[in-house]
């Protein structure tokens, strides 16, 4: 995987310097004469051009002017816009409501016909039960403080889990051990949602897989995270939702994908655990 969650970001952010330093470069301008040229300090040339700090779009208009290349601004600004938009922080996701943030996935999904799942944390969003994902956003909703329109973010999520019996798709889910014992929303909902795993993972589209507990894997968990065909990559963090196209990490996480694949079990295995963790709910 990439060395950081948000490494896609700092590298698109880093090509866009090393673009304003090239176009720097090529008007034969130092830092100084820039930061003149522009009415700056000369430590705001030395942050941009280092990816510090992220110009904002009139920066990329001043210093393609400033080194005579003005023709160059609009690709810049382009590449500024798609690096902002690799990384959404929740509250702007969400600050018109879950119903709506539930919805601005739907073409995402209704488009791709292989998607690879692994949480490490929740039961993944499609394989859900709909007491399940009303425990989970209303958490979500009482914690940020949001508009409550819970039920509407559920019954959007759940229409949305069509796409599992539609067209060609195939689906391949994996989790960790303690999803299916770190429960949410209760003994019933939990007992709910174990029972609708089995279901799910029977589907001939589907693979479920489970990493059991064991004190000596090989590999440790990671962040949760989807892969949408071989095209692009949604992570969940704390603090945002990440999205990765570029290539070579889309195929870093793919890898990540088939490394955790392999030390999971599948078809019996996971129904004995999926048993053994509905036992424990009494």
């Amino acid at each position: 995987m990439a060395d950081s969650a948000s490494s896609s970001v700092q590298r698109a952010r880093q090509g866009l310097a090393d673009q304003l330093r090239e176009i720097q470069r090529d008007a034969g301008l130092n830092g100084r004469d820039l930061a003149v040229a522009c009415g700056w300090y000369p430590s705001k040339v030395s942050r941009l051009v280092n990816a510090r700090t992220p110009p904002s779009e009139d920066d990329i208009r001043a210093w393609c002017r400033a080194c005579g290349a003005p023709e160059r601004a609009a690709d810049l600004i382009a590449m500024l816009r798609a690096a902002a938009g690799m990384f959404v922080q929740w509250r702007r996701m969400e600050r018109a409501g879950l119903k709506q943030a539930q919805e601005a996935r739907r073409p995402l999904y209704e488009r791709t016909h292989r998607f690879r799942s692994y949480s490490s944390w929740l039961v993944p969003g499609l394989i859900q039960t709909p007491g399940y994902t009303a425990a989970a956003l209303r958490a979500i909703q009482q914690r940020r403080g949001l508009t409550d329109d819970v039920q509407a973010a559920v019954d959007v999520r759940m229409e949305r889990r069509r796409v599992l019996f539609e067209g060609d798709r195939r689906f391949a889910f994996l989790v960790e051990e303690s999803v299916l014992r770190c429960g949410i929303g209760g003994h019933a909902v939990m007992r709910d949602q174990l029972h609708y795993l089995t279901t799910v993972g029977a589907l001939p589209n589907v693979s479920l897989g489970v990493i059991p507990m064991t004190p000596d894997r090989s590999r440790w968990p990671a962040e949760g995270f989807w892969i949408f065909d071989a095209a692009q990559v949604n992570v969940e963090l704390i603090s945002g939702y990440l999205t990765i196209t570029q290539p070579s990490e889309v195929t870093m996480y793919a890898e990540a994908f088939a490394e955790l694949a392999d030390l999971a079990v599948h078809g019996s295995a996971v129904r004995e655990l999926i048993t053994a963790a509905v036992e424990t709910l009494g």
